[in-house]
């Protein structure tokens, strides 16, 4: 029986194939979901606070939607994530300005930045460099921090 060498050219071709087709997959997904988590912030926003804030029905209102959607869909619908969403809605109102090559992680950290200047400086260098600790300097933190104040 004849097997196939590992630096066989028609391998490498299909390897390079599917790894290309799981890289797109992820890509997709990713942008989905950011698409996603802000329509729910808005929607949250929209019906919820309808441009007041209204802090206890609001709380309980996230309370159920948390509940039911975790029923519904599982995991990722916590109140802590229900409460990224709106604030990543407030953080990027416009649409438009929403970058879907970054990930819903690159959002969570963006819109701890209370300073609308460094959030669109940060938001710029995570779409434009590769690595997300060099734009963080190896701290999101700390770096975050540092933007707010």
């Amino acid at each position: 029986m004849n097997q196939i060498a590992p630096q066989n050219p028609l391998l490498q071709a299909i390897r390079e194939l599917v790894q290309q087709a799981r890289q797109q997959i992820q890509r997709s997904v990713n942008s989905a979901m950011v698409q996603t988590y802000w329509h729910i912030g808005r929607l949250i926003v929209e019906d919820e606070q309808q441009g007041e804030v209204r802090a206890e029905y609001g709380k309980q209102q996230l309370e159920q939607l948390s509940t039911r959607l975790t029923e519904e869909f599982g995991k990722g619908f916590d109140v802590t994530n229900l409460r990224s969403m709106r604030r990543f809605y407030q953080a990027f109102p416009i649409r438009d300005a929403v970058r879907l090559e970054l990930s819903w992680t690159h959002y969570r950290y963006l819109i701890r930045i209370d300073n609308p200047s460094a959030r669109e400086w940060y938001k710029l260098r995570l779409a434009t460099e590769a690595s997300f600790p060099r734009v963080f300097g190896g701290n999101p933190v700390r770096a975050i921090r540092a933007a707010s104040t």
